[in-house]
């Protein structure tokens, strides 16, 4: 029997190799050094994480020019304005040993308070860049049949969740259809603000009604299905925890550790401090 047809066969990795990996093990890997980043104070040390998420994605996932765009311009746009914007919060009186950058009038911008709105900046970068190492090679079913698998979620929470997340899509599909059955019968046409809160108000109707529906249908098909009648299930996908999914974890784990230790971003404060 085939991969295809068997009702047990494991879900195949999609790719580069961080689709392979049990995505339990890419919420793992990373979480230590996010919980560090939270903390330390120095420029290095989140800079390293940063590019490390970024050289992982580059090698571990499909290069699409959306994540390009996100990895390697919006996030580095990002904490370069929110860099800046901090170091016009950081007070003077803390950093006024530095040298001074500009003045205007009897403001100063000191060189330490560019320092640490830089570091905050690169600080949050690097944590949101780590945890896109997992959202973005990961589907939500595969991360509830791992946690009811691996972390003994119950069931019923774990699949009425991913149902929960399933109405979203179909919510945007209900409009999009709705939206096309008000433009083909010219239902509140014009422009403005006015006519703009007439066609959304028209939506709402006929949104609910679907969303009801909808929700009847799924409730329908659980209850067919015995949902919540035992206490565990036949799971039809597997997401086995593998050997490579350690390696991984300690792997990342150990380099989080060695970039901690040669940098070491507890040492004395300096001027940024």
């Amino acid at each position: 029997m085939t991969a295809a047809t068997d009702p047990w066969a494991e879900v195949e990795a999609r790719g580069r190799f961080l689709y392979g990996l049990n995505p339990l093990a890419k919420f793992a890997a990373p979480i230590p050094a996010m919980a560090v980043l939270i903390f330390v104070r120095d420029l290095a040390t989140p800079a390293v994480f940063l590019a490390l998420a970024a050289l992982l994605l580059l090698v571990g996932a499909r290069i699409t020019a959306r994540l390009a765009l996100l990895v390697f311009i919006a996030l580095p746009a990002g904490a370069a304005v929110i860099g800046l914007a901090m170091s016009l919060w950081t007070d003077p009186a803390l950093v006024d040993t530095t040298p001074a950058v500009l003045r205007l009038g009897g403001w100063t911008l000191y060189a330490g308070a560019i320092g640490i709105g830089m570091a905050t900046g690169i600080r949050i970068a690097a944590i949101i860049a780590l945890a896109l190492v997992a959202g973005l090679t990961t589907t939500g079913p595969d991360l509830v049949r791992a946690s009811v698998q691996q972390l003994r979620v119950p069931y019923r929470v774990g699949y009425t969740a991913l149902a929960a997340f399933r109405f979203v899509p179909r919510f945007a599909y209900e409009l999009d259809v709705i939206r096309q059955a008000h433009r083909v019968r010219g239902s509140h046409g014009g422009r403005g603000p006015f006519a703009a809160v007439a066609r959304w108000w028209g939506y709402i109707v006929p949104l609910l009604a679907g969303a009801i529906r909808h929700a009847e249908r799924v409730a329908l098909a659980m209850d067919a299905r015995a949902f919540g009648a035992y206490p565990d299930r036949t799971e039809r996908h597997l997401v086995p925890w593998r050997a490579r999914d350690t390696v991984f974890v300690l792997t990342f784990w150990a380099v989080s550790a060695v970039v901690l230790v040669v940098l070491f971003p507890w040492s004395p404060p300096g001027a940024f401090a």
